[in-house]
């Protein structure tokens, strides 16, 4: 395959994080993978920003970098947290330089023990949300050209979208969970509603209040109450009469 190829065959990628049983894992690590073919560097990691707004590492491209990455988070330096903070990309990091790898020098040091001589960290952004950082290490001392430069930022915005289309896609499906789970739970309180109804020969009205004062009373979920109702684990006699 060209390098055209490869490019195209990374947006592809990404294009299949519509469906909805789409992997991120693999999809970051298949990332990883071709960002080494696609940008002639000797590694990549992927880190990720959680819920609480710390970075995480979710792919590298093999053991010895996700290590290092793990030591980076673990001391909370290097060019990929710094990246992730500022949202702007570090590039050509002399690993050897004292200058240039001031702000996180035991990441430096652990850097180079690894074999590495070059670093560069680009931003996961959409406009002005950052979710992450993408890093690439060389184990040789050059600078990424400034065609190199604009694929490897456009394969972490391909990234970067990705991940916000799986995160979309997730909430939708947490969203119809709850929806359903709320309807299901709706019939269940319908039926123990009928049911004690029927039995008191009251209205439905003063049966649902009697559910909730006695789910309330005990402590026990509503629709709990009702499904133990119905299934005749709970006996009509133990719950009040309003």
């Amino acid at each position: 395959m060209t390098r055209e190829e490869r490019l195209l065959a990374a947006v592809i990628d990404a294009v299949d994080t519509l469906v909805e049983d789409f992997d991120l894992i693999d999809f970051l690590h298949t990332l990883c993978d071709r960002c080494v073919e696609l940008l002639d560097v000797s590694a990549v990691g992927v880190m990720l920003e959680d819920p609480g707004g710390s970075l995480q590492l979710i792919a590298a491209s093999d053991e010895h970098t996700r290590l290092l990455e793990l030591f980076a988070l673990q001391h909370d330096q290097g060019p990929c947290v710094e990246c992730h903070r500022s949202g702007t990309a570090r590039l050509n990091i002399d690993l050897d330089s004292t200058a240039g790898t001031a702000p996180f020098p035991v990441f430096a040091a652990r850097a180079r023990g690894t074999g590495f001589l070059t670093t560069h960290a680009l931003p996961m952004r959409l406009r002005d949300t950052v979710i992450g950082a993408m890093n690439l290490f060389d184990t040789r001392a050059q600078a990424l050209s400034a065609v190199d430069t604009r694929v490897a930022q456009a394969l972490a915005d391909v990234a970067t979208i990705a991940v916000l289309q799986h995160r979309t896609v997730a909430h939708a499906n947490q969203q119809r969970a709850q929806m359903r789970a709320a309807l299901t739970s709706r019939v269940v309180i319908e039926q123990a509603k009928g049911i004690l109804a029927e039995r008191w020969n009251t209205h439905v009205d003063n049966a649902f209040d009697a559910l909730r004062r006695h789910a309330r009373t005990h402590r026990i979920g509503l629709t709990r109450v009702c499904r133990q109702l119905i299934d005749g684990e709970l006996d009509i006699d133990a719950i009040t009469h309003i």
